[in-house]
Parts: C-alpha cells; structure tokens; sequence
C-alpha cells in the first residue's frame, strides 16, 4: 500500500514554453516524498482560465489535502525552505569567488609544472583581481555608483570610480603572465593602497555600514573585512613581485 503523501500539480507546459517554477516545484515535491499528479497547462487560454477559476495570479500551482499551497516560494515555505531575503548582506559571492581562483591556481600551478609551489598564491592574487574586476565590467555604470559611496578617490574625481575595474583587471592579467612588471607593480600599488585607506577609514574609522563594490553594484556584501583584504593582497601582490625582481 503506497503511504506517500500525494500533491497536485498545476504548471504551464507549452510549445513554447515550460515554467522553470513548475520544473522547479515537482522537482522539490519529489524530493520531500510527494507522488505528484502533474497536471499541464497547454495553453496560454487554458492558463487563463485556471487562474480565473482559482483567483490566482500566477502559476504553479500546488495543493496539497484538498488545500492550494500556491506557487513555488509559498511551498518553500510550507515545506520549511523559505527563500532567503534577496536584500539579505552575505560574504558569499566573496567567498565563491575567492575559492573558485584558489583551485585554478593550484590547478594550473600544478599543470605547469606537475607539482604545487609558491607560485599558485600568486596566481591566486592575480586570477581574483581578474575574476573580482570582470564581476565589475558586467556593469560599470552600478559599479561606480556603489565605488562613489567610500572611495576616496573616486569622491575627489569621479571617472577614477570608471578606471578603477579596468586598472584591477589588467594588472591582474600582467601579474598572470608576468609580463610588464614596470607597469602592472605601480597600478597594483596604487588601486590597492587607496582601497585599502578609504575601506579602513570608513568602516573603522567613520564606522559607516555600506555595501561593498569589490563584486560589483549589484552586491549585497558588507563593506569591512573582505574588501580590505581584496586591497591589501593587491599591494602584497605588488611588494613580493618587487621583492622578486629585486632578488
């Protein structure tokens, strides 16, 4: 005798289009143990007229024991995964992109040279200065917008808040090659150093709470800790490679 609890399903599944949210609620249906009487809205008519009929707005549509659950998020909710608060502040778009450059530096440090050095944590600088400033270029215009709000520089002249995510993108790509030391060593110094002033000055000096721009204008992640530590691996990137050519 077949104990699972049963759900049914009304979702759109047309020639030209099937909702990702139907998609995505059998999928979460199953995965919570519900045997799913799916059910297909054909057409964009026949959609309408289900939403009419149950004075709803939008499909899916779930019910459960006689009971309409609604859409996608409120079944999250009823199944006790709610989503998470799209205004939320989170260190991880910080942290995914700082432990994706992490393993492409060990991988390619060890590719080219079949074992792990040294080398990989300059490529690790390097490849997050590239990773952190295309998350920048997607949108410079936002960018700018969210720079302006602590930058010291870019408060005093403006385009500075334009420059800033192509200057952090070619010295990373440089500091890759390890071509044109005379070229990148200065325009890593120089972004980071004042990153590094204006972060420190207003998160712990004027205690201010901001977003931070490092992973764009879109970004929900707190100004503090993290955006420190994208400038100062910057200069440190910069010192050791001095240090290098000096040896």
């Amino acid at each position: 005798m077949n104990t699972r609890p049963k759900a049914i399903l009304y979702r759109m599944v047309m020639p030209e289009h099937v909702c990702p949210f139907g998609l995505k609620t059998k999928d979460l249906l199953r995965r919570h143990g519900f045997d799913v009487e799916d059910h297909w809205l054909k057409s964009r008519a026949e959609t309408d007229a289900f939403k009419a009929h149950h004075k709803v707005e939008t499909t899916p549509q779930t019910f459960i024991d006689g009971v309409r659950i609604g859409g996608y998020e409120e079944l999250r909710a009823y199944l006790g995964k709610p989503l998470p608060d799209p205004k939320t502040v989170s260190y991880r778009p910080v942290i995914a992109v700082f432990a994706m450059t992490a393993l492409m530096a060990l991988a390619a440090d060890f590719a080219a040279g079949g074992a792990v050095t040294w080398r990989a944590l300059q490529w690790f600088i390097a490849f997050s200065m590239c990773a952190l400033a295309m998350l920048k270029l997607q949108d410079v215009e936002k960018f700018s917008t969210m720079f302006l709000n602590y930058d010291l520089l870019a408060r005093r002249w403006v385009p500075y808040s334009y420059v800033y995510p192509f200057a952090e993108a070619l010295a990373g790509v440089l500091m890759i090659a390890g071509v044109a030391m005379w070229l990148s060593v200065p325009v890593a110094l120089f972004i980071g150093g004042i990153g590094s002033v204006s972060v420190f000055k207003a998160v712990y000096i004027d205690k201010r709470e901001l977003k931070c721009a490092c992973v764009g204008g879109n970004s929900n992640v707190p100004l503090g800790f993290v955006s420190l530590t994208e400038n100062l691996m910057m200069v440190a990137m910069a010192v050791w490679m001095l240090a290098k050519a000096a040896l």
